[in-house]
């Protein structure tokens, strides 16, 4: 497995489209169409969206978007960055591509000088909180949209 992201473009934008989860995931994350109108629809740089691709064979195995700098309580008193959406396809997970995606978002967001990686999630059974918790993630005390906050320190 040698994963790479690669930029959203009229050449990848139809298999980023083609990404679809387990469908009992399908509740806690939005399909990649809404995340690549939330990214059209909002300021130039607040949005980092790539699709997943093994390198191996050029397949697409999943897509990623990451907040860049954005006003988190609308009031100008916090800026953040972080993962905003994470699709892994539905026959890719368990192989290390979710693991790929998280630390590509926390080596750019580094790149960048930040020192925090945020990311929420819906809480329950069938979502991510395990995954999020082994990879270092720490909740807040904060909720989002009625996720819970989760929050990683970049070394």
């Amino acid at each position: 497995m040698t994963p790479r992201l690669e930029e959203i473009t009229p050449h990848t934008v139809e298999a980023a489209l083609g990404i679809r989860v387990r469908p009992e995931q399908e509740h806690a994350v939005r399909p990649v169409a809404h995340s690549l109108a939330e990214a059209y629809a909002h300021p130039a740089g607040v949005a980092w969206p790539r699709l997943i691709v093994d390198g191996d064979d050029d397949r697409p195995v999943g897509f990623l978007m990451a907040f860049l700098g954005i006003d988190w309580h609308g009031d100008g008193s916090v800026f953040r960055s972080g993962l905003w959406r994470l699709n892994i396809a539905a026959g890719e997970q368990g192989r290390g591509y979710g693991r790929f995606a998280v630390e590509s978002v926390a080596a750019e967001l580094r790149r960048r000088g930040d020192s925090h990686l945020y990311v929420s999630w819906h809480p329950g059974p069938t979502g991510p909180e395990n995954f999020y918790r082994r990879l270092g993630f720490h909740t807040t005390t904060e909720t989002s949209g009625g996720q819970t906050v989760g929050v990683l320190k970049l070394v």
